[in-house]
């Protein structure tokens, strides 16, 4: 986040050519690159519904059409249904009147209760609540159990190609006995390919098809006055589309749906940089590598009028947020013949990896006999130049910044800060635990119109202490790499002379 209301001021470059700000990309701790949502892969963990926090697994969900089964949305502005009670005086066979509580849906937001569709009042406030069957439910069903045979012989036909027949010898004819004695005897045989081929030929459809007769209007459509709060929202007809109501005492209620809760892996080292915990009404991580918490971010402070071809000085904080103390320089953008040679060798890198990922891969025979932990492998994007045009110059100061560790006790007690950098004041106007300001000097380009945007970019290369090497290896102290990544600032509109 590079402003409390403007998220997008500060933007950091992705391997993938795409920019985002610092609170939507991630830090991969094991490639040490940084990730935005496209150059991470999407799993999902499970399944869950967002009302009463039922937990499903993904077959029951699957069955369920991925809708829960006691919890219903309202048709008519699509919010929660609740479940209400109310009493009803039951007249009885010894002359005495007996109370007895119903329950009928009714929404909190626009009124509308169950009742204005003729739904009878339930008993039992659990469920029970009657279901309108859809009437193309069975057509649909057919059509699906077509397919999957249409699927499973295609299936059948490709493993037929792919057997092998092995050469007979002399040890095929022990169990020869026993199969003609099953013959013989009209058993069927008990082998694998038997059980496999007996799955039948597709049942036959009726094809749909086309006809000239259409269904005339009805004549009250001509005639009546049409009243536009009696029509459905186009809204609610989609939220239903098994039905398509035209009119509102067609809404019935629809089962909410299932919410899920996804892990995101690295597409390029296939590790894991976001994994929720499992119980739905926990909102931990269990693993939250967030660029937030690893590269240190900037904001801008105060930035003076921009004028065409005119030097502004602007002032930006720089925060370190992780445990150990980071040192910060900056340089100019690559000119664009530096960057293609720098793609061109991370391109070259990445293939080498992929290269010696495949042959320790294809050296691991037994991971073949294991299909269900087995994944699907990532496809990974090329690097790509960052698509943005900029049109101002920013001037870097040849300094090196050392930022403290972060310390939450520092923020509030300002006895604690005992470092002494000896900065240069006409750089580093203020400092306070791991923050640190810095004035900077920008000067618009001179054709650039009144009304437009001042980009500026520039290289941030710092420090970043790797304690993940520590762990794989057994290393006794952690590992210092030096990282860098491309900033660009949106400092603001250039306004008239």
């Amino acid at each position: 986040m590079s402003h409390i209301l403007q998220s997008d001021v500060v933007r950091y470059a992705c391997t993938c050519g795409s920019l985002k700000p610092l609170s939507r990309i991630y830090f991969c701790r094991h490639c040490l690159k940084i990730r935005c949502g496209y150059c991470v892969s999407h799993e999902v963990d499970s399944h869950y519904c967002a009302n009463c926090l039922e937990n499903l697994p993904s077959a029951e969900a699957r069955l369920k059409k991925q809708r829960c089964a006691s919890c219903f949305d309202c048709p008519s502005c699509l919010h929660t249904l609740s479940t209400k009670a109310s009493t009803v005086v039951v007249p009885s066979s010894d002359e005495k009147t007996v109370t007895r509580k119903l329950y009928y849906l009714a929404c909190g937001f626009c009124r509308w209760t169950s009742r204005d569709i003729g739904y009878p009042d339930q008993t039992v406030a659990s469920g029970g609540w009657p279901e309108k069957e859809n009437p193309h439910a069975s057509r649909i069903y057919n059509l699906l159990e077509h397919f999957k045979t249409l699927a499973l012989r295609e299936k059948q036909e490709r493993e037929k190609k792919k057997k092998f027949i092995p050469r007979r010898n002399i040890y095929h004819l022990s169990g020869l006995s026993a199969a003609m004695a099953r013959k013989r005897a009209g058993l069927p045989s008990i082998g694998p390919s038997s059980l496999k081929d007996d799955v039948g030929g597709p049942a036959e459809l009726i094809p749909s098809a086309a006809t000239e007769e259409v269904e005339q209007l009805p004549e009250e459509i001509f005639t009546d006055t049409l009243n536009l709060l009696k029509v459905t929202t186009l809204k609610q007809r989609l939220a239903q589309p098994e039905f398509q109501p035209q009119t509102v005492d067609e809404l019935y209620p629809a089962h909410k749906c299932l919410l899920i809760k996804r892990s995101q892996r690295c597409r390029s080292c296939e590790h894991n940089v976001s994994k929720p915990e499992y119980n739905p009404g926990s909102i931990k991580f269990k693993i939250q590598l967030s660029a937030h918490y690893h590269v240190p971010e900037i904001r801008i402070v105060t930035c003076e009028p921009l004028r065409a071809g005119e030097k502004s000085e602007m002032i930006i904080k720089i925060c370190n947020p992780t445990q150990y103390q980071s040192s910060l320089q900056f340089s100019p953008l690559p000119s664009p013949e530096e960057e293609a040679e720098e793609l061109s060798k991370e391109i070259e890198e990445r293939k080498q990896k992929v290269d010696r990922k495949d042959e320790k891969t294809n050296r691991e025979d037994v991971l073949l006999l294991l299909p269900s932990i087995c994944r699907q492998v990532s496809i990974t994007e090329d690097p790509r130049p960052v698509n943005v045009a900029l049109t101002g110059d920013i001037s870097l100061p040849p300094v090196t910044l050392v930022l403290p560790p972060r310390d939450d006790a520092a923020e509030y007690d300002d006895s604690g800060d005992t470092h002494n950098f000896q900065d240069d004041p006409k750089i580093v106007v203020w400092r306070k635990a791991n923050k640190a300001a810095m004035k900077l000097v920008i000067t618009p380009e001179e054709d650039i119109s009144e009304g437009r945007d001042v980009i500026v970019g520039f290289v941030m290369h710092y420090t970043y202490i790797n304690t993940m090497a520590t762990q794989l290896l057994e290393q006794r102290e952690p590992q210092k790499v030096n990282l860098k990544v491309k900033l660009y600032i949106t400092v603001g509109k250039v306004v008239g002379k």
